[in-house]
């Protein structure tokens, strides 16, 4: 009799619930959240078991490469999809959780979500380490010109003022005026220091990962897309059949506007924001590379120039990365390089 086990998952203990095609409960309990000790219990039962499932979390990418590397089929399920579904319940508790997983398992009734391959999750990783450290050195660099502003040192004052070690050199001098600000500078000085440091250590491992993958050079074909988009790209897109269109992998990146549509009512907001924050950062710089600094003239280009003057600069940056994310789709998809003077996707 074919069986679902549906696994709610915590940091040091995870619910499983076994059911059979009926709904009647076969086996529940806990085990600590390792696959290994998961793959233990779900073992007597694995010729009957047709899927695994579990909810995206923060575990969900290990707990399913490694059931899956066991023998297991395992279903990732969409969090949110899974929430309003388990919200009817009246007591939360994480044994009625992987119960309720269970039979959305059973049912069918569930977005199956994709878990990327360990090589695109590590690419991504590296590009979050550096977007974090890139933060930390800007919340540096803001510390230090706020402690020398309190005493009258401006930061921004004078030739030659902007640059890194233009910085470096103005905030040596001020502190050579006064010295009482060494005990509270310096400390932020060294660890601006050390940031930009482990800034560049992470640009040479991106850089590295560009040269090595011919995707990626492909991309950068495209006037405005460096490094960082293309390896964002790739590393969130990863095999293009998992989307039917590049329209909806823009739509997925969260670049489409919502609709609320019932009855009479039918709006068009914003966009919606959802998918990859860092990857719609870099599609949206590159557009305003696209529209404001590329020399090289193009269909996307001169597309996006006579929207900005109908919409203004922000609503035609969102759309030029929009139908940026939709052009590197069907790149990768087709693996022709840029063409200037092609139509716009």
């Amino acid at each position: 009799m074919p069986m679902f086990a549906a696994l709610d998952v915590s940091k040091k203990e995870t619910q499983v619930h076994i059911v059979d095609v009926s709904g009647k409960c076969v086996w529940r309990g806990k085990v600590p959240t390792t696959p290994n000790d998961i793959a233990t219990v779900l073992h007597p039962y694995a010729k009957q078991l047709e899927k695994v499932g579990l909810e995206t979390g923060s575990w969900s990418s290990w707990l399913y490469h490694g059931l899956t590397d066991l023998g297991f089929d395992v279903a990732c399920m969409d969090a949110r999809q899974a929430h309003a579904a388990l919200s009817v319940t009246v007591n939360k508790t994480d044994a009625n959780d992987a119960e309720g997983l269970a039979h959305l398992l059973r049912t069918g009734l569930f977005r199956d979500v994709r878990v990327k391959p360990w090589c695109d999750l590590r690419r991504r990783a590296l590009l979050r380490a550096r977007a974090t450290l890139v933060r930390t050195v800007i919340d540096l660099g803001n510390a230090i010109r706020s402690a020398l502003r309190l005493f009258g040192f401006n930061m921004a004052a004078g030739p030659g003022s902007g640059g890194a070690r233009a910085f470096e050199r103005r905030v040596e001098q001020h502190l050579s005026e006064q010295p009482g600000l060494v005990p509270v500078v310096m400390p932020l000085l060294d660890a601006w220091r050390a940031a930009r440091k482990q800034v560049a250590r992470h640009e040479s491992s991106i850089r590295a990962e560009v040269r090595a993958d011919e995707r990626c050079q492909l991309l950068m074909t495209v006037p405005g897309v460096g490094h960082l988009n293309a390896l964002g790209f790739v590393a969130a897109i990863g095999d293009t059949t998992s989307f039917p269109s590049g329209r909806t992998a823009a739509a997925w990146i969260g670049l489409t506007p919502r609709r609320y549509q019932s009855g009479e009512i039918n709006m068009q907001g914003r966009i919606s924001r959802h998918g990859d924050k860092l990857l719609r950062s870099y599609l949206y710089e590159a557009a305003a590379h696209i529209l404001t600094r590329a020399k090289t003239d193009s269909a996307l280009k001169r597309w996006g120039t006579a929207l900005r003057e109908k919409v203004g600069f922000k609503r035609a940056n969102v759309a030029v990365a929009r139908k940026l994310a939709v052009t590197l789709f069907a790149m990768l998809r087709t693996g022709k390089p840029f063409e200037a003077d092609g139509v716009a996707a």
